[in-house]
């Protein structure tokens, strides 16, 4: 039976349970909507169209609400009746509706903005600002993009992914680095999405930036516990952005000049209020900047190396009616470094980078179900090309996903929000694949040794209100994992000779995985302005990175699960106060998890890669385990805000393999981590901020003692990461000065990467000094740093 229909028979028997468990809670609530009418439509922002996600509407006579949804949609079931809607969104002018649904349901769209004066009432408030007590959602940060270009940047590049490294729970993988370790987990156990489409590898200049382009997005969310059953395939968290829409108004042109980099962005209708479009690209001059210095260095030898990264976002979208829209959006980006040795004639090229395309379709069935149905296309890529003389060589690597999904959203009445869906992706891995000339010898590895894998979820989710006091979240999702011809894997005895050859046809199965992941949030309202929310997850991870790094490196390889690397399995337990003061000025949270993670993947402790071997016989597998306490703390509303971040945590591995079986710190383990943030804005011209982070330093593993061996030094190491390296802590500033308004708008941002010139350790290295014929050698270990304090300007402009 071929895996995709047996997957439907072969589900365990807890989706049965849940299943019948909808049944009770929905089906009664389903007869008793009978006799009422529903509200719905979509919340706008009415200075330029853009569908606002996570939009507050809220029912006066009821005190009940909703948000909208990533696509700004929101349906009401209340009975037939006339009610007051208030419409809000942080930052923007809240809008009240009266509505009539004594006969039928109605169709409200709103555009909120100081543009969308009606004859309705207008309040200058906020977003509902209570929301991190009334929702059911735990470990769920959304982020605007206002946020992110207010706080200091290194080298003024404003980076969304640097900046959810302040929150508590995330903690950065190292100086300088856009990479982030979620609750003890790995950097590829992180789920990133852009516009629904992963994307592998999130940093430029090898992890220093990120590759998102701030002006191009328009919503960051990031779900570090309690992920919802919609999501899947990876253990700790999802980070979804959300590129913008385009300007359906009015034609607008963005952009920054800056010491590394500059940006430009171009939107506006094709359509007034009808269709619409993006166009956002990036390139950093580095190689123009040091392109006449190097000419000069050493007679030019240097001249010709060049390093530079760039990236351009798409976004297109049409809109046939209130119930049908088409959008289809695009991002690519490239890293591209070049050597040439002009006496050597040794010549090196390595370009990587990510490329994604989505098209989704919005349908409106009725104004309760909402469906989204997307197509996903996305391709991470290394290669390097090389020459010497008369020998050529050329190495490439990579995966490529192709997907569809459905997605619905199901209001039945007021108390349940049901979501239902399916996804299904064909990925194709791409190891480490040679070609080369070497005189008139011609080397070529074939495809046969790509690995290819279908992959499949149905989900289903539901959030119940069971009193007003009483919300639960629970849902399931099924999942399928299969690997899958055509395949040809070569079997080496030890010497290195081949001994035998495993042929798979085309979808032959190899191994096929089937697992149930249930999730389970919930919250109990103490008061007005405190709540206790609690959650249980089980996560699935079907395709793994293994690499020796902190963080992703474009040379990392991801690999599919086979009959050897097993699915990893992740299960996280998490408890939560939360509590607002000063009518919701300040916002409070302590949160406790407790996460174990098995079929955790590394490489063995004397493992070399080879190429004639295939890299999964070097893994070996464990367990892994990380619990800890969160504490958050944020001031919401005037001219003084910010918030500060505490994390007390414990990441372990334990591997039978490694550390003579011994449970271990991970590479990952940070004890303590705080961060700190504070945004000033005196007057309409200025705006102030800062930053500090503090974290215990990284766990390495170090030699406790050397020999000399046949005439060479030979290093013992202690045990795996037993060594802290010195604590990393670090100060930034920013000032942003906004000219006085003329035919256009453009600020000044001058901002101080590590103020107080903090000498972080990125690694320790041995420095070896003496003779060792004579054995009098002098062996002294010495801190590499990375960044001094590094000052930056930024031009930015809108017009």
């Amino acid at each position: 039976m071929p895996p995709l229909i047996s997957f439907l028979f072969r589900l365990p028997f807890s989706i049965a349970v849940v299943a019948i468990t909808f049944a009770f809670i929905a089906i009664p609530q389903m007869v008793n909507a009978q006799g009422k009418n529903t509200i719905s439509g979509y919340v706008k922002d009415g200075s330029n169209g853009e569908s606002l996600f996570s939009a507050t509407v809220q029912v006066k006579e009821t005190g009940l609400g909703t948000t909208t949804n990533e696509y700004g949609f929101y349906s009401i079931t209340l009975p037939a009746g006339v009610y007051h809607l208030v419409f809000s969104y942080l930052g923007f002018d809240n809008t009240e509706k009266t509505v009539d649904i004594t006969k039928e349901n109605q169709r409200v769209n709103i555009e909120l903005g100081t543009s969308s004066i009606t004859t309705d009432v207008v309040e200058i408030t906020g977003k509902r600002r209570d929301a991190n007590v009334q929702s059911s959602d735990m470990g769920k940060v959304e982020m605007t993009m206002e946020e992110v270009k207010q706080l200091p940047a290194l080298l003024g590049e404003v980076d969304v992914m640097r900046t959810l490294q302040l929150m508590p729970g995330v903690m950065s993988a190292g100086e300088g680095n856009s990479g982030f370790y979620v609750r003890g987990g790995g950097p590829d156990q992180n789920l990133v999405l852009l516009d629904d489409a992963v994307v592998y590898n999130t940093g430029h200049l090898f992890g220093f930036f990120s590759v998102f382009n701030a002006d191009a997005i328009k919503n960051t969310t990031l779900i570090k516990g309690g992920m919802p059953a919609q999501y899947g395939g990876r253990l700790s968290s999802v980070i979804d952005l959300g590129m913008k829409e385009g300007n359906m108004k009015k034609y607008q042109i963005d952009g920054g000049i800056g010491l590394i980099a500059s940006r430009l962005t171009v939107q506006g209708p094709i359509k007034k209020d009808k269709a619409s479009f993006i166009v956002s690209g990036r390139r950093t001059y580095i190689d123009l900047i040091t392109k006449p210095i190097l000419k000069n260095v050493e007679d030019g030898a240097y001249d010709g190396n060049a390093y530079y990264f760039y990236d351009v976002n798409l976004k297109l979208n049409y809109k046939f009616s209130d119930k049908d829209r088409l959008y289809a959006s695009g991002y690519f980006g490239r890293d591209v470094f070049v050597f040439k040795d002009n006496e050597g004639s040794f010549n090196a090229e390595i370009p990587w980078g990510n490329s994604t395309a989505t098209l989704r379709w919005n349908h409106l069935f009725s104004d309760r179900l909402f469906m989204n149905v997307t197509t996903i296309y996305n391709d991470y890529n290394f290669a390097l090309k090389s020459s010497f003389q008369d020998v050529e060589f050329s190495l490439s690597s990579g995966i490529m996903d192709a997907s569809a999904k459905m997605d619905f959203d199901f209001r039945p009445n007021q108390k349940n929000l049901i979501k239902f869906g399916a996804i299904y992706t064909y990925h194709i891995f791409t190891p480490y694949t040679t070609s080369g000339v070497f005189g008139d010898v011609e080397i070529e590895s074939d495809d046969l040794s790509q690995k290819h894998a279908h992959e499949a979820a149905i989900y289903i989710q539901d959030e119940i209100d069971i009193s007003t006091k009483f919300r639960i979240n629970i849902g399931i999702r099924g999942s399928l994992f299969s690997h899958v011809g055509p395949l040809e894997r070569k079997i080496f005895d030890e010497n290195g000779s081949i001994v035998d050859t495993l042929r798979y046809d085309r979808n032959e199965n190899i191994a096929t995985y089937v697992r149930a992941e249930p999730r389970f949030n919930m919250r109990y309202l103490i008061d007005e302005v405190s709540s206790i929310k609690a959650g249980v997850t089980v996560n699935n991870q079907f395709i793994h990175l293994v690499s020796s790094s902190t963080t992703t490196l474009p040379t990392d390889l991801w690999v599919p699960s086979t009959q050897k690397v097993k699915p990893q399995l992740g299960i996280q337990y998490s408890v939560g106060y939360f509590r607002n003061f000063k009518n919701n000025m300040f916002e409070t949270s302590v949160e406790v998890y407790y996460k174990d993670m098995y079929n955790q993947i590394e490489y063995g402790e004397s493992f070399t890669p080879e190429f004639n071997t295939d890299i999964e016989d070097g893994f070996v597998f464990g367990r892994g385990t990380s619990y800890g306490a969160e504490f958050f703390f944020k001031k919401t509303q005037g001219k003084l805000n910010g918030w500060v971040g505490y994390t007390l945590a414990w990441t372990t591995r334990q591997f039978p393999d490694i550390n003579d079986g011994e449970r271990f710190a991970a590479k990952f383990d940070r004890r303590h981590d705080l961060s700190i943030v504070v945004m000033y804005e005196p007057n309409k011209k200025w705006r102030l901020a800062t930053t500090f982070v503090y974290g215990t330093g990284q766990a390495t593993t170090l030699p406790i003692g050397r020999y000399f061996i046949d005439g060479k030094i030979v290093n013992e190491y202690g045990e795996r990461n037993s060594y802290r390296m010195a604590p990393y802590h670090r100060m930034d500033i920013s000032a942003t000065y906004i000219f006085p308004k003329t035919k256009f708008y453009s600020d000044i941002t001058m901002s101080v990467y590590n103020v107080y010139n903090r000498m972080n350790p990125y690694f320790i290295y041995y420095d070896v000094d003496g003779d060792i014929s004579s054995g009098n050698l002098e062996v002294q270990a010495k801190q590499s740093s990375l960044f001094p304090v590094l000052p930056s300007l930024t031009w930015n402009f809108k017009f």
